[in-house]
Parts: structure tokens; C-alpha cells; sequence
């Protein structure tokens, strides 16, 4: 039993180290500065009603495929998420959800990210009201206890 312990100490210093660096760039803006202010007043055309967030949650486990990077309860673990640098994105994470106004969010849904495998969903794979109902999901994320 002791050597079992021994197994699982150093495993788990390791993903915990991991999950806090991969997070590790919350502050980093992902909006052209330019273009930073009027994406910040966009809104949400929806409300976050529990019907509009399982739509929402739908679409992000099926269509939209997020969970193919971020995994299915969104914590950046999907199959596709160790070979990607930087990691994907945790949306348990709340305090990356108090960093950013769902303009933001949006745009990086409807434009990706360059550098990264965040590649544009709008358009491609989703339509833009598809894009802010995924948003409404993935709030929800941040919310959970």
C-alpha cells in the first residue's frame, strides 16, 4: 500500500502543476488591442436561461466539437488536448470568466486564436447565434461549485 502512495504523491504534484500552468496565462488578450473596445460592448443576444444553456451545451458536445479540445465538462482535457501547445482552455475556471466580457469570448469563437489550434468556428462549423449559445454553456462552467 505504501509503495502505491509513493506512486501517487509525485503523479499528482505533477497534474496539478500542470492544470495551474496551462492556466497560467489567464491576463493574455486574445482581441486585437484596436479592436478591443467595441468588441467589449458586445452582448449577448441571449439570456442564460437553463433552456438556452443546454442548447448551448448540445451544441458544444456535438456540433461545435469543443469537447474535442476542452473536454466534455470543460476543463481543457478533451483527447485531443495533450498534443496541443498551449492547452486548451479550463472554462471551470472563474476567474477566467471574471477576466472577460462575452465580446471577447465571441471573438475568439467566431475568429480563433492564431498560434494556437483555436481555429474559427463561425461560419466553418457554427453560425453566429450557435457561437453565443456555446458561450452561454461554457459561462455556466465557471459557475459551478
Amino acid at each position: 500500500m505504501r509503495s502505491g502512495f509513493l506512486w501517487f504523491l509525485p503523479v499528482s504534484i505533477l497534474m496539478v502543476s500542470l492544470v495551474f500552468a496551462a492556466e497560467s496565462d489567464l491576463s493574455k488578450r486574445r482581441v486585437p488591442e484596436k479592436k478591443i473596445k467595441e468588441i467589449q460592448k458586445l452582448e449577448n443576444p441571449f439570456k442564460a436561461s437553463s433552456e438556452n444553456i443546454a442548447k448551448g451545451k448540445t451544441l458544444y458536445q456535438t456540433k461545435a466539437t469543443c469537447f474535442t479540445c476542452h473536454g466534455k465538462e470543460g476543463r481543457g482535457d478533451g483527447l485531443a488536448a495533450p498534443g496541443l501547445d498551449p492547452s486548451p482552455r479550463n472554462f471551470t475556471n472563474a476567474g477566467f470568466h471574471a477576466m472577460r466580457s462575452d465580446g471577447e469570448l465571441f471573438y475568439v469563437i467566431k475568429n480563433g486564436i492564431p498560434g494556437t489550434a483555436m481555429m474559427p468556428m463561425v461560419g466553418s462549423v457554427i453560425t453566429e447565434e450557435e457561437a453565443w449559445l456555446v458561450l452561454l454553456y461554457e459561462r455556466s462552467l465557471g459557475q459551478r461549485k
